[in-house]
């Protein structure tokens, strides 16, 4: 049964509300793609630019996962870095090194192209702060400016100082910052949202309500729903952490972290501009973090913390509201209109999973916190795929993958003991 909309800030924002069609009866088309969340969506955009036929069946309803509750920024933090350059050595050889680099900023390019080529309302804003949570984490930020100062992103990202955090956010707990002007936040659901109606116009064939039960495989693959069929060429299975398909190949290999976000009620001019004069997203440097922003109508979104057990919280605004006021203290007693849950794809090695379960079946999954931009770029890879290039497809697939065995409920706890170990190590630098 499909669910509805979680009661979130985004889902009381919409632009225009999704109204697709249950999947019913027998349908023929290129590619069928199982989700409809940014993966999904996005890829349908880009097949459908490129003439395919395309259908999209969603469980529940367009941006309904993640993809329609996160915070809302788009960086370039790549999860997995290291480890993807190392690996994908194999594969790519010395040109593994720029290929990843240059995947941190691909993304943004997609999304802000894909906004202008088809007007979708989402708020796009330029401008990001990674702030310095402790004065140990300077070095590292360091490193980062310097490296953007050799690429050509370098014109967009500037060093601050503890004073010229200050100058942009009105909180003192920061010890620095890069600021990237090329980074963005936006309102994620109206986004997938205006992707959807985007591959609509293009002749695509959009599902909702409309769980898939089995997934065929062989020379001719279908998607198999409660009350209908999709026959297609290849299928691409592209619901992250809330699809529970093919759990024969893909399980124990991708763990769900619940991630908690409230939203205070909208904020009178001054106090805005006191917070946040430069309207800029913003996250810190810790391990297990937080990150906020302003929304159109000027509340602040904040989120942090994760429970990498996969437990919902009973009461987010108790455990978000002590982090808030610590990082604002004026917003002391703010009321908090909003409050809800995600849930995030955790891979192990946080390198995100493309790749094949059968000749004509591919997956993505696992974008591990970084899942707006991460999502687009594997769109334009897996479309590319589809279309025969694939080159950077396999240097994904060819990523080693650790499987925790006999459950994915021994996964997310030792995923959450690990992140115990590296919090007591930050609490340690």
């Amino acid at each position: 049964m499909a669910q509805s909309r979680p009661p979130s800030y985004y889902s009381a924002s919409i632009f225009s509300e999704s109204d697709y069609p249950v999947l019913e009866g027998n349908h023929r088309v290129d590619v069928a793609i199982v989700g409809g969340g940014f993966t999904g969506m996005a890829t349908a955009v880009e097949l459908s630019e490129r003439g395919y036929r395309v259908a999209v069946v969603e469980a529940n309803k367009i941006g309904w996962g993640a993809s329609g509750r996160n915070g809302g920024q788009v960086t370039g933090s790549l999860s997995g870095e290291d480890a993807m350059r190392r690996q994908m050595r194999r594969t790519l050889g010395n040109e593994a090194a720029d290929f990843v680099w240059d995947l941190r900023w691909r993304g943004q390019r997609i999304i802000r192209e894909r906004v202008e080529k088809y007007a979708i309302p989402c708020d796009l804003k330029h401008g990001h702060l990674q702030a310095a949570y402790q004065p140990s984490h300077l070095k590292a930020l360091q490193r980062d400016y310097e490296a953007s100062q050799s690429h050509w992103i370098g014109e967009h990202v500037h060093w601050l100082d503890k004073a010229g955090v200050e100058d942009v956010l009105g909180t003192r707990l920061y010890h620095g910052a890069l600021r990237n002007d090329y980074n963005m936040h936006l309102h994620p659901l109206n986004l997938c949202l205006g992707e959807a109606r985007a591959a609509a116009s293009l002749g695509a064939r959009i599902f909702e309500a409309s769980p898939v039960v089995e997934v065929v495989h062989g020379e001719s693959p279908a998607v198999i729903g409660e009350h209908g069929r999709v026959q297609a060429d290849s299928v691409i299975l592209a619901g992250n952490a809330y699809h529970h398909l093919e759990r024969r190949r893909l399980g124990g290999k991708l763990f769900p972290a619940s991630l908690g976000i409230v939203t205070t009620a909208p904020l009178d001019e001054a106090t805005a501009n006191a917070i946040n004069p430069q309207d800029l997203a913003v996250y810190d440097t810790r391990f297990v973090l937080d990150y906020y922003r302003l929304t159109a109508d000027r509340r602040l979104l904040f989120g942090g913390g994760a429970n990498y057990s996969g437990r919902t919280s009973d009461d987010i605004a108790a455990e978000l509201r002590p982090r808030l006021e610590h990082t604002f203290p004026q917003l002391e007693g703010v009321a908090l209109d909003f409050q809800w849950q995600g849930l995030a794809g955790i891979v192990i090695n946080r390198v995100p999973m493309l790749g094949k379960l059968s000749p004509h079946v591919y997956y993505a999954q696992g974008y591990s916190g970084h899942g707006i931009a991460t999502s687009h770029l594997v769109g334009e890879i897996l479309a590319e795929a589809v279309d025969g290039n694939m080159r950077e497809f396999d240097a994904f697939a060819n990523v080693r993958h650790w499987r925790v065995p006999f459950s994915d409920r021994l996964g997310n706890t030792l995923l959450a003991a690990g992140m115990w170990y590296y919090q007591l190590l930050e609490r340690l630098r």
